[in-house]
């Protein structure tokens, strides 16, 4: 099925989509923050096939989430850097992962864990705040300007 671009959209989530809606490109991003750069480390983690690895990664790279280094080690290999755009993406995994956390594992079922690598104490909850510091629900926001 061919794909419909959305980077034309007026909301902002169609477009965000429009870059990082695919699970792999998700997955990989997460693996970059979880410090894999390298190609076949990638492929390793992900069990992904080499052909839709490279398509992913060169979609981020062009789309200003990563973007392409010189190997840390000075070796000849290259390694996928995360970009401040794709570091912005921080929160979105974290909503993901906690969101995650809250409705697709059964009470006691073992998963990974965030933590403060400063305190190893689990990261806090996210959440959505007015300006002024409370906390907001669904209910209390609203789209303007379409």
């Amino acid at each position: 099925m061919k794909r419909t671009s959305l980077t034309g959209a007026l909301c902002p989530v169609a477009r965000a989509l429009d870059v990082i809606g695919d699970w792999w490109s998700l997955l990989i991003v997460r693996d970059a923050f979880d410090g894999i750069c390298r190609f076949s480390a990638f492929q390793q983690n992900l069990g992904i096939a080499r052909g839709m690895l490279s398509t992913r990664l060169h979609a981020l790279v062009e789309a200003g989430i990563l973007t392409l280094a010189p190997a840390s080690d000075g070796s000849a290999y290259k390694e996928y850097v995360l970009t401040p755009q794709g570091r912005a993406l921080f929160p979105v995994i974290v909503a993901l992962r906690q969101w995650g956390e809250d409705h697709l594992y059964a009470p006691g079922e073992p998963r990974s864990v965030l933590v403060d690598t400063r305190t190893d104490a689990p990261v806090a909850r996210l959440d959505v705040r007015a300006r002024d510091g409370r906390p907001l629900d669904w209910t209390e926001t609203a789209v303007r300007g379409r």
